[in-house]
């Protein structure tokens, strides 16, 4: 029998694993580059590319990109429960890493070669069938890799690094190939000095995206492959489960107080980042004046918050708890995200082209993103501990699950965000420049007078939600030892 098999047919072989190797994690972490990638395209360049470039109108633009979202959202249980319980060789969490990955990098590819003369409407299915495909393809990816976290390691404080070094590599693919594209293929030319407006631009962005998508799939895959005979399988169904079970198990696991809280805060956070990406390159743009070299050194500032944020995030996780942590660092960081924009409509802060206005805004960009990414990585290993959570209450490991349900949280949230974008810009008067039409000053300010309230009144209100979080250090241990003595053959009676 292969190693593989003699770990499952002997599930408490994995009950005290090897350590995890630093390869291991380095491999797993860098998967998120596929992601980050992705997420900066669709948020930050998406809706600018389709709204400024090709000229389409800001309303189709975001109700295509809001669609896309939501169907996706639809598959996500789906995809996370087929991952809980399928078997194989390969585990649960891996056929789904290495069927996702072509087809991701082939259908991002797509999205940013869109056919010559199509109508608005047209243009708007163009872009709706492409990014829905895109995104449910990278979905089967991050559902699987995000749940296959809760199995690599079940330490609180373990696991918290864990997130925090995938957070860092999501950051890099992010914003590592923003900065790259705006140094290098969105940089100025006489035609067009603000390189972000050139159409041909897009075309090495486009390449080059897929083929970091594309590596960073199989290096998660591949990098991780050893640990597959310790991570916990599918368990053994006698008898066939109608879709009334299946349905009633989801509903039971998304009861879950813990996850609620998350969910709640994830709904509201996640709107705000979606309106916020895609509003940001309009204020970079129109407001601040920058060119693409200087949008490229304020990109690296998210590097650098990164880098602060993941040895940070276990370090405040330990003396606030993760729950405290999430909640505080999320109201300094996104305070310090709207200072600059609400200085400049106040008169208060440097005018454009001043020679410090970019190494300010870098600042203020570094610092508030560390404390945004800090709060990001606490919550997502919050979502890891429901898993024993649930798991202790029900019997059943469902990490697929709640990873899936999160996902389709944020890709609704998201949606709605950038939905919300479409709107703003389009009450706020900020016309498509497909045709060559100026953007009035007035219509930033309004665009301000919208957003900032907006925006702030999400974040405070999904932290007043996060209060009803309920898991401790303390707790997520009992439960770790509930399940370790469960695992080991004692009796423990689920809820």
């Amino acid at each position: 029998m292969s190693e593989a098999g003699r770990m499952e047919a002997d599930p408490r072989s994995r009950i005290d694993p090897p350590p995890l190797g630093r390869g291991t994690r380095i491999a797993y972490g860098s998967g998120a580059i596929a992601n980050g990638v992705k997420n900066v395209a669709f948020t930050a360049y998406l809706m600018f590319f389709y709204n400024q470039v090709i000229g389409a109108p800001a309303a189709i633009v975001s109700g295509a990109i809001a669609l896309t979202l939501i169907v996706d959202a639809v598959f996500d249980p789906a995809l996370g429960r087929w991952s809980d319980s399928i078997r194989t060789r390969w585990g649960r969490r891996h056929p789904f890493i290495y069927a996702s990955a072509l087809p991701t990098a082939l259908c991002f590819a797509l999205v940013w070669f869109p056919p010559a003369g199509l109508s608005d409407m047209r243009m708007g299915l163009w872009i709706f069938v492409t990014a829905m495909l895109t995104r449910i393809a990278i979905s089967a990816f991050e559902i699987a890799s995000q749940a296959m976290a809760a199995e690599l390691t079940d330490r609180y404080a373990e696991r918290t690094r864990l997130f925090a070094l995938r957070y860092w590599f999501l950051y890099l693919g992010q914003y590592g190939f923003s900065a790259f594209s705006l140094a290098v293929f969105f940089a100025a030319t006489p035609a067009f000095p603000r390189g972000q407006l050139n159409p041909d631009s897009y075309t090495g962005f486009a390449l080059l995206g897929s083929a970091l998508i594309l590596a960073a799939m199989l290096a998660c895959g591949l990098g991780t492959h050893r640990r597959i005979p310790y991570l916990r399988q599918a368990e053994v169904r006698t008898t066939r489960r109608g879709a009334g079970v299946h349905l009633g198990e989801m509903l039971t696991a998304v009861r879950n107080r813990a996850f609620l809280a998350i969910f709640g805060f994830g709904v509201l956070k996640f709107t705000a980042i979606g309106l916020y990406s895609a509003v940001a390159l309009y204020f970079h743009t129109y407001l601040f004046d920058l060119n693409a070299r200087q949008l490229a050194v304020l990109v690296l500032d998210a590097l650098l918050a990164a880098t602060v944020a993941a040895p940070l995030a276990p370090i405040m996780s330990n003396r606030l708890g993760k729950r405290g942590s999430s909640m505080i660092f999320a109201i300094v960081g996104v305070s310090l995200s709207l200072a600059p924009v609400i200085l400049t409509y106040l008169g208060l802060f440097l005018p454009a082209g001043d020679p410090w206005l970019v190494p300010l805004l870098f600042a203020f960009g570094a610092v508030s993103g560390a404390a945004i990414a800090i709060s990001l990585i606490n919550t997502s290993s919050m979502l890891a501990d429901v898993v024993e959570d649930h798991a202790v209450r029900t019997g059943r490991h469902e990490a697929g699950l709640f990873f899936a349900a999160s996902s389709f949280m944020q890709q609704c949230s998201t949606a709605l965000g950038i939905a919300l974008s479409g709107v703003l810009l389009s009450v706020a008067g900020v016309p498509s420049r497909g045709a060559g039409v100026a953007v009035p000053d007035a219509a930033i300010r309004h665009l301000i007078e919208f957003y900032v309230p907006t925006s702030a009144l999400l974040w405070l209100a999904g932290c007043l939600i996060l209060l009803a979080y309920p898991i401790t250090r303390r707790s997520h241990e009992e439960n770790v030892g509930l399940l370790r003595a469960r695992d080991r053959g004692a009796e423990i009676p689920a809820e």
